[in-house]
């Protein structure tokens, strides 16, 4: 089966002729006799072009490109015409149509003008697909958890991510701050413009400001060409500038010249640059703390602080990690190729316990290093990794017996649970490990 035509006529010697043209050729056609009937068919079938006639007894041809376009952007328009005009013609490729035939001329020309349609079609239905996918991985719905905290976090976000207003999103590392800065954009007006991130805490003052602003040829040693920074590349677009307590003072005044008329100068420069950026920035840090003891300015504060999203650490929404954890666990499990993994009660249990201070991003490593040392099908408590034993009250005792129970546990996990290895491993006896594991309470 070769690609789909559409053809709107309300003359149907004509639209059959067409239609047995394009079917020699190998394509589908579809026919409709008006407008409304091609717009539902459109929406119904996986059009690639659309052959349509100017003159419709319930639309002007050339103005339909627009609703053709509004429902499927990468379905090229023909319009054909038993009248042609230079202005309708101009009109109907200002309109988004890819050519405009008069009637008469098409029977010699449509043929070849649908392959190139197609072509360009095809081409732009790969573009849109890709835009789809992308749009879909990074919007608000892939954000997992049902607690308050990170519905109240989803919100707000959802509301400002239609704007253009700067957002400060506050959180501990590793809450997603990027995740909901990828959001953000995505469901937004710019989301077909490009997504750069910037994590300020990676670079040195100086390459900070090249990366940021770039640099003209001969600015400093090694400067062989101009080099775009990420503004430019940022263009239309979000630039999304992660840690920006790492920022220094010097830096943080250029950058408030972008927020407040979108211009900058390049490092090594004497011309201002013009871009059209939203600016979204991140930090674990207290920034207001920060410019009240003047590691920060003050007027960079208000300028980001217009709109600020905090982000729960995932110790404040223990609801979730279940969900979370299940989500990662067959995340991994299908990356390596495992069959349906699941967890124990036990595990669950002490993941939901976890303090979580390295928050999902931890709970993520956790999960696919059990994915990774799995033997069977069901992942237990006791191959948790041993660090994992560490994050209680009990990593901070001094006292004798706390330490050993604390050791033990290590050993055990280590062992996977085999406490005939754990005890050879302790150079004890089987019997007084498990007086010992009675002892301490140590769960089997």
């Amino acid at each position: 089966m070769g690609p789909t035509v559409l053809i709107i006529d309300d003359e149907i010697k004509i639209r059959s002729l067409l239609a047995r043209i394009l079917e020699l050729e190998g394509f589908v056609v579809l026919q409709a006799q008006n407008a409304n009937e091609g717009l539902k068919m459109l929406a119904q079938h996986e059009v690639l072009v659309v052959v349509s006639d100017v003159k419709l007894p319930d639309a002007n041809g050339v103005e339909l490109v627009k609703k053709i376009k509004s429902v499927k952007s990468f379905v090229e328009v023909i319009n054909l015409t038993a009248y042609g005009t230079i202005a309708d013609g101009v009109l109907a490729i200002k309109n988004g149509a890819f050519d405009y035939l008069t009637k008469g001329d098409d029977n010699d020309k449509i043929i070849p003008l649908v392959y190139k349609a197609i072509a360009k079609a095809e081409l732009q239905l790969r573009v849109y697909e890709l835009e789809g996918k992308v749009s879909n991985k990074y919007s608000f719905k892939t954000i997992l958890g049902n607690s308050k905290a990170i519905r109240e976090a989803i919100g707000l976000a959802e509301k400002v991510a239609v704007t253009d207003t700067t957002v400060l999103l506050l959180g501990e590392t590793g809450t997603g701050k990027e995740v909901f800065a990828q959001a953000i954009h995505y469901e937004s007006q710019r989301k077909n413009k490009p997504f750069v991130a910037l994590n300020c805490s990676g670079f040195s003052a100086e390459l900070l400001e090249s990366e940021l602003f770039g640099y003209k040829a001969g600015a400093f040693t090694g400067a062989n060409k101009d080099k775009k920074g990420l503004l430019e590349e940022a263009n239309g677009g979000t630039l999304f500038l992660d840690e920006i307590g790492e920022m220094n003072l010097d830096l943080q005044a250029k950058l408030l010249r972008v927020l407040e008329n979108q211009s900058f100068i390049k490092v090594g420069a004497t011309t201002t640059n013009q871009v059209n950026v939203r600016i979204l920035a991140a930090t674990n840090r207290n920034l207001k703390a920060q410019a009240d003891e003047g590691h920060f300015r003050l007027d960079l504060y208000y300028r980001l602080s217009v709109f600020v999203i905090p982000l729960p650490a995932l110790r404040e929404r223990k609801a979730d990690i279940p969900m979370l954890a299940t989500f990662y666990l067959k995340e991994f499990a299908d990356k390596v190729n495992r069959p349906a993994l699941k967890m124990d009660e036990k595990l669950i249990d002490a993941l939901t316990k976890h303090s979580w201070k390295g928050n999902v991003r931890e709970l993520k490593n956790v999960i696919e290093r059990l994915v990774i040392l799995a033997n069977g099908d069901t992942l237990e408590a006791s191959q948790l990794p041993y660090e994992f034993f560490a994050d209680g009250p009990i990593a901070n005792a001094l006292d004798l017996q706390s330490v050993e129970k604390l050791h033990i546990q290590k050993v055990l996990a280590h062992a996977k649970g085999n406490k005939t290895e754990t005890a050879r491993l302790l150079n004890i006896g089987l019997t007084t490990l498990y007086r010992k594991l009675e002892e301490y309470k140590i769960a089997d």
